[in-house]
């Protein structure tokens, strides 16, 4: 139910990159302050998400997952309902701004139930399937965005998408009922497994031991939460650099009409949805094989980071010769958001392995917030930087890769729980 609802936060959210190309006209805006609009939308949106992190990521350690995630959901829906009616630059900005303090709370309440429902071992795994989630909406978004464009208009294609925030609710009341020591439908061997509880050699379960609650200030204090923030803050700018500006890109680099949009601009998403289910899957099987869940997750992490690095490496010094074949630009980029995906599931399960209970979703959100302010700044660099070539563009993504490795390098030590 969370890899659906991430992939509604995806069309939701991409809903205006794609169509953005192709629309700005009818809000009186030159060609010339094309881009410049498209990152002020951005910034409205990126200023609510980054609040949105840390606030609905408290809001999900108070209410609980069950309630916060429905909430979360019904208010971006109607957010991206309102999309519909905007009749200025001005009202979509305040718009995109509700959309990103309601959207955030996707992935502060993701983290906090896979902490709940699932043990470390397997908590990578249920993170990658939540991040593929992302990558399959974008692989989704571009052709149905396309499709409704091309029948309703951007108005419609907005209200259109704002139904299936609402249907998603229906079932996870339904399923979700409670969390998994109260739940009704598993039996007392499967509460005890997903809660991580130790089966001595009688069978005599031994309950694990109450941790403490820190405040926002003292889990400031930990290296842990500083490798978390300072992650996020080098690395999500990256996935960003693409879910925001590829459409723009493929237009302005090789004369994509929305059409070419919504028929090749899915297949990076394909790429990073695999990425993320794959390195789930290696940091489990490792853990699985006696090695320590940080541990684990690091290395899935120098996997990622090498082959991001490698492919935007390839596309920096290969892209004034690639104007006449996209496919290979594209292939590039694949690779790119593939390793992405790769490490990310990672890095977002790490909360959850370096603190517990309800220190989790604070946490989470504080590197989503951190995330959010690195995506800032680099969203109002790339109108610079691409007034001449896209080169610039791919060199600053490259140079976050390392820097983001390099944080969880100093900073990432095991909590003393």
């Amino acid at each position: 139910m969370i890899g659906l609802a991430t992939v509604i936060n995806y069309i939701d959210r991409s809903a205006i990159n794609i169509m953005w190309p192709y629309i700005y006209k009818d809000f009186g805006i030159a060609d010339a302050d094309n881009k410049n609009a498209l990152a002020l939308l951005t910034t409205f949106f990126m200023i609510a998400y980054a609040i949105g992190q840390t606030v609905t990521g408290k809001m999900m350690d108070a209410i609980g997952t069950r309630l916060g995630m429905a909430v979360s959901i019904a208010a971006w829906s109607i957010s991206i309902a309102l999309h519909a009616v905007a009749k200025t630059i001005s009202s979509f900005s305040i718009f995109r701004f509700f959309l990103g303090m309601s959207e955030a709370g996707n992935w502060p309440g993701a983290t906090k139930s896979n902490a709940e429902w699932f043990p470390s071992k397997e908590r990578a795994i249920a993170q990658g399937i939540f991040g593929a989630g992302a990558s399959l909406g974008g692989v989704v978004s571009a052709p149905i965005i396309a499709f409704l464009y091309l029948s309703l208009g951007w108005q419609g294609t907005f209200a259109g998408i704002a139904v299936l925030g609402f249907i998603w609710i229906i079932p996870w009341l339904i399923i979700n009922k409670a969390t998994p020591d109260k739940h009704p439908w598993i039996t007392k061997k499967e509460q005890d497994y997903i809660l991580d509880k130790e089966i001595t050699g009688s069978n005599e379960v031994v309950e694990k031991k109450e941790t403490k609650v820190y405040s926002w200030s003292q889990l400031l204090n930990f290296k842990a939460t500083w490798g978390i923030i300072s992650s996020r803050f080098f690395i999500d700018p990256v996935w960003w650099l693409f879910v925001t500006w590829l459409p723009t890109f493929l237009k302005e680099n090789f004369q994509f009409d929305i059409k070419q949009i919504g028929a090749f601009a899915w297949f990076p998403y394909l790429m990073a949805a695999i990425g993320g289910i794959l390195g789930g899957l290696y940091s489990s099987r490792q853990i699985r094989k006696g090695v320590d869940a940080v541990v684990a997750r690091k290395k899935a992490i120098t996997i990622g980071c090498l082959l991001m690095l490698l492919s935007l490496v390839a596309i920096v010094f290969s892209l004034d010769h690639l104007k006449d074949q996209p496919a290979v630009a594209i292939g590039l980029i694949s690779i790119t958001l593939f390793g992405f995906q790769f490490l990310i599931g990672n890095i977002q399960t790490l909360p959850s392995d370096y603190f517990n209970g309800k220190n989790v979703g604070v946490v989470a959100g504080m590197g989503g917030t951190a995330a959010v302010f690195g995506t800032l700044i680099t969203t109002w660099m790339v109108p610079v930087l691409t007034k001449t070539s896209y080169i610039s563009f791919f060199v600053l993504a490259a140079v976050l890769v390392p820097l983001a490795w390099l944080s969880l390098k100093v900073f990432g030590k095991k909590v003393a729980q």
